[in-house]
């Protein structure tokens, strides 16, 4: 039944790449005004799909590479959903929308149940280190989601185009602002996250590998997000230059999640 919900969501993630392709012309109005209401209906089923994985293992075990991947979606939208409310505006859809579905898509294929009997994991532990992690990780893409959204609007401005896409953009200040406060709201997530993953190993191997590919690229993300955030709030960096820098940030978000994979400590299971 899990799976069956994850599909159902899948159904209504799929109006909201709908709406992000037509969005790239002035076509599809019904689209553009239904793709918040069926992105939100989605985000029910998948919640349904996790909370009934849930109550039929008797955990959540985000250490599945297809759990976490459906609760990463399910955060971005969560994150997409304040922005929405915050700005009235659904923008950030047009990147947004389509990693969701695709998301869900790799969550929704081949998924079985993985049962661990780890104390870290019966405790929660585990759980709410990955869980931070990931709402850090949702933050920081609508982050660059927002960044480029803002590199799209100054390029229309500049060459005094405002067809498609760009009629449907807010100001440059807004698009910045949301870039701005969404980096804000995620560093506490992804620093916290890092912290109790350093208390977690420190309790289960006695010691931690900070040359693990996973550890040590982790690492130097946050350093990487500590600097975007210091030019943001100290330095005054914004605009175009913040906007390269947060989606240099991103990218190192990418390369620290892929060492999931070659970790020796640190892997998702495929479920």
């Amino acid at each position: 039944m899990p799976i069956l919900w994850l599909r159902v969501a899948l159904g209504f993630y799929a109006m909201g790449v709908l709406y992000a392709l037509s969005a790239l012309t002035r076509r599809g109005a019904l689209l553009h005004r239904f793709a918040v209401p069926a992105m939100g209906l989605g985000m029910v089923f998948q919640f349904v799909s996790l909370t009934e994985a849930v109550l039929l293992s008797g955990q959540l075990t985000l250490t599945s590479v297809h759990n976490s991947e459906s609760l990463f979606a399910l955060l971005v939208m969560t994150a997409f959903m304040v922005v929405y409310f915050v700005y009235h505006t659904n923008s950030p859809g047009i990147v947004v929308f389509p990693l969701v579905l695709l998301l869900t898509v790799v969550a929704a294929t081949g998924q079985q149940a993985f049962p661990l009997n780890s104390p870290a994991v019966l405790k929660g532990w585990l759980f709410f280190h990955i869980a931070l992690i990931l709402a850090g990780y949702a933050c920081l893409f609508l982050s660059f989601s927002a960044s480029l959204l803002y590199l799209i609007q100054e390029r229309g401005l500049k060459s005094k185009k405002s067809s498609g896409v760009l009629s449907r953009l807010p100001a440059l200040e807004v698009i910045d602002d949301m870039g701005y406060r969404s980096l804000l709201l995620g560093f506490p997530f992804m620093t916290v996250g890092l912290v109790l993953g350093i208390v977690i190993a420190q309790a289960a191997y006695s010691k931690v590998d900070f040359f693990d590919p996973k550890v040590l690229l982790s690492v130097l993300m946050w350093a990487v997000y500590l600097v975007l955030v210091y030019t943001r709030w100290n330095a005054g960096w914004r605009g175009r230059r913040a906007a390269y820098l947060a989606a240099g940030v991103f990218v190192a978000a990418i390369v620290a999640w892929s060492a999931n994979y070659y970790s020796t400590i640190h892997r998702f299971v495929q479920s």
